[in-house]
């Protein structure tokens, strides 16, 4: 097979893009081999025996897969993390998320009289101070020192 290095060369000039995404059709290499004006490279690109191949890039079916994956809550266990906890979730964020879960909790409680007004704030208090590091840690806090509200 004949070199077609310097037609290649000016095609990819013409074209502006590199050698490697030259196209040539392998069945009229001949009439390529006998092209070496940059009028005839021209001519045989517009007849379609010189093409530019697509560019190559990095797919992304991938990318979309794992990010559907991780809608839906998967691909986010401890192995997959980067980054401290304080990182991912500050420690004011951390508090509030708790913070607020506890004093739902405990409005419940009060609301449907589990509870007394007077142990309501109590354990709010304490809430506040942060005594419970969450709403079981607080309920077993309730049984220990019994203070549901006596029938």
């Amino acid at each position: 097979m004949t070199s077609l290095k310097s037609q290649r060369r000016l095609a990819a000039q013409i074209l502006k893009i590199g050698q490697e995404r030259i196209w040539i059709d392998p069945n009229r290499v001949d009439d390529v081999e006998a092209a070496i004006t940059r009028e005839e490279i021209r001519k045989l690109i517009h007849e379609g025996v010189i093409k530019p191949l697509k560019e190559k890039g990095v797919s992304r079916a991938r990318a979309r897969l794992a990010h559907e994956k991780k809608k839906k809550g998967l691909r986010r266990g401890s192995g997959s993390r980067s980054g401290a906890g304080k990182a991912r979730i500050s420690k004011k964020e951390a508090w509030m998320k708790r913070v607020r879960a506890l004093r739902k909790r405990l409005r419940e409680l009060k609301d449907s009289k589990i509870i007394t007004e007077s142990i309501y704030r109590e354990l709010y208090s304490m809430v506040k101070s942060g005594r419970f590091e969450s709403i079981t840690d607080m309920e077993r806090h309730i049984k220990a020192h019994d203070l549901w509200r006596k029938r």
